[in-house]
Order: structure tokens, then sequence, then C-alpha cells
């Protein structure tokens, strides 16, 4: 396992590394002077002073002098300083990142949840109840989240008053945002789970386990949901990075703080060291995300951990 983590950790630098490389790139890209996007539009100055600005942030010097610069930064965490707000943007980032991560944990857990009480519930069922499970994971795939929002919103927050409207001061108000991320990845999660079970109960190991004297739902759960659930472990990581980027809209949605709505003003005011920053926090996100993954596979699963002794 720590061989594997190690590996994973080249692996994620190298991303990191590319992600700084595309970030400095796309700055590099943008059209427009970067002291008039600093200055912003309705501020006015003399040459003179714009020509200090441009000395002061290293504008002035070559493409790849500031990317050195940029690279040095970011080794020791400095993300460079916000245009508009006029502060580390490690700071800003710090500031708004624990309410996203609450809201991305309590989805991904919810939708974990409801995916193994679906699919656990209803793997070789009757036909009719494998359907009924069907129809509300395809209605919950096709549902957009920020109307699904919009809906809770009126039922829960504006008629029954059961949920506040927007804000991130108590777990009340983390229950309609969270629901709202969960339902389409727990429709996903459910199918994949099901499918993998059903595939897993058809196995010989099935027969000899109840042969031994074990019930049908300690054959599910002990033998028949840990070989289902490596392809599920895979996806909730990948679909966990993508919730990152779905926090933007529903925190939107709910005017929840977050990193979501420090994205939505920075590309609105084109603050571009904000937008760099959370593109490279995103990518850590997923690096992270796919390591715990790796190393949950080789928890669960004996066969890899001997493999990797073996390499």
């Amino acid at each position: 396992m720590l061989r594997s983590a190690a590996k994973r950790f080249a692996a994620g630098a190298t991303v990191m590394l590319g992600s700084a490389t595309l970030a400095f790139t796309a700055l590099q890209l943008v059209p427009g002077d970067p002291v008039a996007v600093l200055l912003g539009p309705t501020t006015s100055a003399s040459p003179q002073v714009r020509a200090q600005i441009r000395t002061e942030y290293g504008f002035d010097r070559p493409v790849p002098v500031r990317f050195a610069h940029y690279l040095g930064d970011l080794v020791r965490g400095d993300l460079g300083t916000s245009y508009q707000l006029q502060q580390p943007v490690t700071k800003l980032i710090n500031d708004q990142l624990w309410p996203t991560v609450q809201l991305v944990a309590a989805a991904v857990a919810l939708a974990v949840v409801i995916a193994v009480v679906s699919a656990m519930t209803t793997a070789g069922r009757r036909p009719s109840l494998r359907a009924a499970a069907t129809v509300w994971e395809l209605v919950a795939l096709s549902t957009p989240p920020f109307w699904l929002g919009i809906m809770l919103l009126t039922v829960f927050s504006f008629r029954l008053r059961i949920f506040p409207v927007a804000g991130a001061q108590s777990v009340s108000s983390l229950v309609l945002p969270a629901v709202t991320l969960a339902l389409s990845v727990a429709g996903v999660l459910a199918q994949v789970l099901r499918e993998g079970l059903e595939a897993a109960l058809a196995q010989p190991f099935v027969v000899t386990a109840r042969a031994r004297g074990l019930s049908r739902t300690a054959v599910r759960v002990r033998h028949a949901f840990r070989h289902a659930a490596a392809p599920v472990l895979t996806l909730t990581g990948w679909l966990t990075g993508t919730l990152l980027g779905g926090a933007v809209l529903i925190e939107t949605v709910f005017a929840r703080p977050g990193i979501g709505s420090l994205t939505l003003q920075a590309v609105t005011s084109r603050d571009l060291p904000v937008v760099m920053g959370v593109v490279l926090l995103s990518a850590f996100a997923v690096v992270l995300i796919f390591t715990v993954v790796d190393l949950l596979h080789l928890a669960i699963d004996p066969r890899l951990r001997t493999a990797a002794a073996a390499i």
C-alpha cells in the first residue's frame, strides 16, 4: 500500500504540474491588458501608474521568467493576490472552502446511502420492484439539479417553511442543497451497484455460501456486496470530483457561501489569480480523491494487494 501511495503521489505531482502549466498558459492567452483588468473598467490611471503596476506585478518580465516565479510561489503555497479584492488568494479560498467541503461530503454520503439501500433491496428481487427502482433512478438522472433545487426551495422553504431559504448557518441549511446534489449521483450509483450485485449473486460462490448455511441477506452483505463495491467505489470517486463543479450552481441557487460563489464572482470580474487558484484546488481535490479510492481498492480486494506486492 505504501508503494502504491508513492506511485500515486508521483502521478499526482505530475497532474498538479500540468494543471499549473495549463492555468498559467490560459492566463497568458486571455485578451486584454492585465493592468486594465486589475484596475477595473471604471478606474483611470496615468501611464506612470500603469507602468508602476506592471513592474510591481511582473507583467513586464519575459513569460518564462514569470512562469518560473509562478511555480516557485506555488511550491511555497502562494497562489498570488486577488486583482479585485487585493487579498491573498490562499486566504480567500480558505475562507470559503469549508462550506463547500461540507456540501460535497454530505451529498456524497447521502448518495451512497440511498444507492446502497436501493440496490440491496431490489437486486435479484421481483421484476416489479426492480422496475420501480429503475424509474426513480432515471427520473433522478434526467432532472436538472438547478430545477430540482428551485422546486425543493419552493416546497420546503417558501411554503412549508421547514428549511431556511439561504445561508449556511446551521445543519438544516445543508439539507436541501445536499439532497439536490445527491439524487442524480445516487441514481447512477444505484444502477451500477444493482448490476454488480446481480452479477455477483449469479456466481458459484453464492451456492457454496448458501450450502454452508448463510442466509440470503448474509450472502448479499458479506459476499456479493464486496464483489460489487469495486466499480461503485471508482465511480463514486469520479462523481465526487464532478460534484465540485456542480457546487458552483447549487451554491448560487441556495445563496450559500463557498468555492462556487467565489468562482462565479472571480469569473464575472475577470479576477484571474482567483480563477487559477480554484483550478489548482480542483486538480488537487481530484488527485486526493483518486488516491483515496486506490487505497480503498487495496483494502477491500486482497487480490490487488497480492498483485501490488508482486510488482
